[in-house]
């Protein structure tokens, strides 16, 4: 099957459309655009030049994906906007293009992005990432696989938030969060692991128990972080879970959230 638009959408000649492709009412699709197959475009839905949308995926009305960057920056590079496969976007979705030469904004395969949420320049988002209602990640925001982020949070730029995160809704992110955590708060605070997260993506207990030693260790072991990490690193070599945490606190530049002395359940605000 070739692709179906509606007649009064306006759909570039230069643009590359993939089979099985539906467009809906009144969207606008311009030059130097790609949708892969299968792709559905609802009502309104605005795809600017350097889009690159992947096979399977449906874009809600009033969505707007590779527009310009809300950073001053920015000097009209043309640089790319990365849809993976099987992603939703729901309305009102915004994905901003990068600036500075040969950057990317990516959003991995089997995303789902509520209402409202926008991802802004040179945000790299994972696969299996799951973002509520309203969530605003600002510029080079790295948002790994498997992560929920609550409705209405807010990412401080450059905040780098490990895979299998779950943040509370209505939380201020302002420090990077290492994987596996529960994080809630305006800052943000860590309140343990994602434990149900973790037990519903096959961790096994002995897992979540040595995830539980190795953040006890960091955070409550009475040593500076970087030297608790440092010596876990020499007396665990080998260890998977140790190398990963380790290797996400070398990448960072904010600094990691600081782990709450009480537990609070996150609050809601996960959408629909």
């Amino acid at each position: 099957m070739t692709a179906l638009i509606h007649p009064t959408a306006l759909v570039s000649p230069r643009a590359e459309i993939g089979r099985d492709v539906v467009i809906g009412p009144f969207c606008v699709v311009d030059e130097d655009v790609v949708i892969g197959d299968g792709t559905e475009l609802s009502a309104y839905v605005r795809l600017r030049p350097r889009a690159r949308v992947g096979k399977r995926c449906r874009l809600f009305e009033h969505g707007v994906v590779a527009g310009e960057p809300q950073d001053h920056s920015y000097r009209g590079e043309p640089n790319d906007v990365v849809i993976g496969d099987d992603v939703t976007l729901r309305e009102f979705v915004t994905v901003n293009r990068p600036v500075g030469e040969g950057a990317v904004t990516v959003v991995g395969d089997h995303c789902l992005l509520m209402e409202g949420v926008h991802v802004a320049h040179n945000v790299r988002i994972g696969s299996h990432v799951v973002i509520a209602n309203k969530v605003g990640l600002s510029g080079h925001v790295v948002v790994e696989d498997n992560v929920t982020l609550g409705g209405m949070a807010g990412v401080h730029q450059f905040v780098h938030i490990g895979r299998y995160c779950m943040v509370g809704g209505l939380s201020k992110i302002v420090k990077d969060l290492p994987p596996f955590v529960l994080a809630d708060g305006r800052p943000a605070r860590i309140y343990g692991l994602n434990r149900i997260g973790l037990r519903r993506n096959g961790f096994s207990a002995s897992d979540r128990e040595r995830l539980k030693a190795i953040y006890e260790a960091l955070y409550q072991g009475g040593l500076p972080l970087r030297e608790a990490l440092d010596r876990l690193v020499a007396l665990q070599q080998g260890d998977s879970f140790v190398e990963e945490i380790a290797s996400f606190v070398a990448s960072g530049s904010r600094g990691l959230a600081p782990w709450s002395r009480g537990h609070v359940e996150p609050r809601g605000g996960y959408g629909d």
